[in-house]
């Protein structure tokens, strides 16, 4: 299972946790909500009416103070931050009324939570965006109404990883503003400046990374009026391009995007979503191997992996973070040889059985897998991977994640799921046997890619483990029982046949024949492949080690196939020769014969079917049963039509004592090997579905009937 992490693991609310400005660690802060000061960031008077922001985040109250104060290099350092944080977006501020008619909130709409996030913080500091036209943004600066003019913006795009915007400013500066990952900002600052800050700031970033928290980085630069006017000619051509403009506009945006100067970071948390640790607990219980496919930093990464569960203290970690092919190859020859000496340690201290061996998570970032992926090195990534439990992908673009899918998809028989929440997952959705999309912040796009949609990533248990397991079951057992129902049938004429000279004879009457397959054997059928049910919801929870079943084939191979042919062999076998023998020196005609055949058969496989019937429902009964009798009045009209072969027959045989007792004895012989085997593997071979069933019965004996219902941890349901 491929899953990302924002939107799908966490939330997707973005909360503004903390920054580093000018070199200086602001994440000491605390909720609001005291003193008078901190009302100021939050109400901002435009004629007359104040403006609030919908959302309030948490406020340091240094940095607060700070905000308020450019007279110093701090002051100054925390102004152009937040400036930038307002400036340096595509949010579009939206005013709602509010029971007090003096006041209004600004809601930001965007494409993206962390704008989103880092828009409301600039607010609660005390820089208001008021508004967004194509030409200008005013920003409230603690209650002063500045106007910049946006001269040009540089979207975000997966390849360069950050987006930009030129500013004019009110004093008549044009700058450049740039917001996106630390490992593509990065390089496009001059370390020259500041290289105490630069390092201070990197620092300050693996730590909000380690905390679980989304970083960016914020860096700036002054240009000069020739520097403009050659961005501006060049930026005008690309925009106007017919052919290749996304690719000019992004070496554009590559040309203006250099030497800047850095202003700081942020650290905005994404929560996890309810229930996510416990869900890939028992996913990875189940025996389904998940991978985390993430943009964000690899420090970000583990923190969630250790959160989610989805890493454990008792794991190896494999890292491989490299820049050249060489690298990368030494690097999985190096994993490659770890795991082969972790398996020798493991079987020579557990008696070469391998159980209890140390269990490996592969951490692996984007820019390795531009080496690895389409290359020899594929195969040996295909090898680590599949000895490892847990596969963590850093720092990947929406293309590399649907060639990770296709790394396992393309080289085993393995099903493959792939499950995401926002257009950068679509292509790995698409690329999985089975997409699911949530539907959340990121809009609907990954819903209408997927074969299943649902709200929340915990949902994903009860989808597998839970209904898949229940659809396997049924699957497996329809299959295997039209085979069964339609070649018993065959059989019985494949013997008359035999018998008859190959003539063209027939026993059975065609309008029996045909409504076999419509009346006498459909209903129970389409019954009992839509309710059955081998296990409740509440014991599939329990034990999710009884997904298993499916994994390993339990109900539908090869053996089990040719097993129940040769079951459907015998009972063609009882069918037909029973009432041979027992008639065989009597003076009954092929009609009357024809009409015990067809009883039979249809008695013994519903029968059959009743056997193997695990819940039983009124409609259940009414199916079985009904079908029976039906098939008994069907014979009975048949053979009152005087213009249809076998006239009265029916009537003729059935006065006997011997018809009724050949019903009876073909039911018997027909199943008693079939009832003798079954209760001989379950006394004595049983699977784990059978003990499962049995500690099912068991518990329900045992529990009193005015005892409360135990809740259901996934959706809040009783039992």
């Amino acid at each position: 299972m491929y899953s990302p992490k924002t939107g799908t693991l966490t939330e997707n609310k973005m909360e503004f946790q903390c920054a580093s400005i000018g070199g200086v660690d602001y994440s000491n802060g605390n909720a609001g909500g005291e003193g008078e000061d901190e009302n100021v960031g939050y109400l901002v008077q435009e004629e007359g009416i104040f403006l609030k922001p919908k959302m309030r985040v948490k406020i340091d109250p240094e940095l607060f103070k700070l905000s308020k104060s450019k007279h110093t290099d701090e002051g100054r350092h925390v102004h152009d931050f937040f400036v930038a944080l307002a400036a340096c977006n595509t949010i579009v501020p939206l005013t709602t009324e509010t029971s007090d008619p003096s006041v209004k909130l600004i809601e930001y709409q965007g494409e993206s939570p962390d704008e989103q996030a880092l828009v409301y913080a600039a607010a609660s500091y005390g820089f208001m965006l008021i508004e967004r036209t194509s030409g200008h943004i005013d920003i409230s600066i603690q209650g002063e109404r500045h106007r910049f003019n946006v001269l040009g913006m540089h979207e975000f795009d997966s390849d360069r990883k950050r987006m930009s915007v030129i500013l004019g400013s009110p004093n008549q500066k044009v700058k450049v503003l740039v917001k996106g990952a630390d490992t593509s900002m990065f390089s496009i600052i001059d370390k020259s400046l500041n290289s105490n800050m630069i390092k201070s700031t990197e620092a300050h970033l693996h730590a909000y990374s380690s905390r679980g928290l989304r970083t960016l980085v914020i860096g700036s630069r002054g240009l000069s009026s020739a520097e403009f006017e050659q961005w501006h000619s060049s930026y005008e051509l690309a925009s106007t391009a017919l052919i290749g403009r996304a690719m000019l506009l992004r070496k554009v945006a590559n040309n203006i995007e250099n030497h800047l100067g850095i202003l700081g970071a942020s650290g905005i948390e994404d929560k996890l979503q309810q229930g996510v640790p416990e869900a890939i607990e028992s996913l990875r219980t189940a025996g389904i191997k998940v991978w985390v496919l993430t943009g964000d930093k690899q420090e970000t990464a583990i923190s969630i992996g250790y959160s989610s569960k989805l890493l454990t203290s008792n794991m190896t970690r494999i890292v491989i973070n490299n820049n050249s092919i060489d690298t990368c190859r030494k690097s999985l020859e190096d994993a490659l040889l770890l795991c082969k000496k972790l398996k020798i340690s493991s079987d020579a201290k557990h008696g070469g059985s391998g159980a209890g061996g140390s269990q490996l998570a592969l951490i692996i970032d984007g820019t390795s897998l531009v080496h690895v992926l389409d290359t020899d090195l594929e195969i040996q990534l295909f090898e680590l991977a599949s000895k490892c439990t847990v596969v963590l992908c850093c720092r990947v673009a929406p293309l590399q994640k649907a060639g990770i899918v296709a790394l396992i998809k393309n080289r085993t028989d393995d099903m493959t799921l792939a499950i995401g929440d926002g257009a950068n997952d679509v292509s790995m959705i698409q690329m999985a046997d089975v997409g699911i999309g949530i539907s959340g912040q990121e809009g609907r796009q990954a819903v209408m890619a997927s074969d299943f949609a649902m709200g929340q990533f915990r949902f994903l248990v009860p989808l597998l483990l839970v209904h898949g397991h229940w659809n396997y079951q049924r699957m497996s057992y329809m299959i295997l029982y039209n085979f069964y129902r339609n070649a018993v049938f065959v059989l019985i004429l494949f013997w008359y046949v035999l018998f008859t000279g190959f003539s063209l004879t027939t026993a059975i009457t065609d309008w029996s024949s045909m409504l076999y397959s419509i009346i006498y054997t459909a209903v129970p059928t389409i019954v009992v492949g839509i309710l059955d049910k081998d296990l409740s919801r509440t014991t599939l929870l329990k034990y999710p080690q009884l997904y298993g079943a499916g994994q390993r084939r339990e109900s539908y191979n090869g053996k089990l196939f040719w097993i129940t042919m040769l079951d459907t062999v015998w009972q063609s076998i009882a069918v037909f020769f029973v009432p041979l023998l027992a008639y065989w020196k009597s003076d009954v005609d092929t009609s009357s014969m024809g009409d015990l055949w067809t009883l039979a058969i249809v008695i013994v496989v519903n029968v059959h079917l009743a056997m193997d019937v695990i819940r039983w429902y009124w409609i259940t009964h009414a199916a079985i049963w009904g079908s029976i009798a039906a098939t008994f009045i069907c014979v009975l009209i048949i053979d009152t039509l005087p213009f249809l072969p076998g006239y009265w027959a029916f009537f003729t045989i059935a006065k006997t004592k011997l018809f009724w007792a050949c019903l009876v004895g073909i039911t018997v012989g027909a199943l008693l090997p079939r009832f003798i085997i079954e209760i001989f593997v379950q006394s004595y071979k049983p699977n784990d579905i059978q003990i499962a069933r049995e500690a099912e019965k068991v518990e329900i004996s045992r529990e009193p009937h005015d005892s409360q219902m135990e809740m259901n941890p996934f959706f809040g349901s009783t039992r």
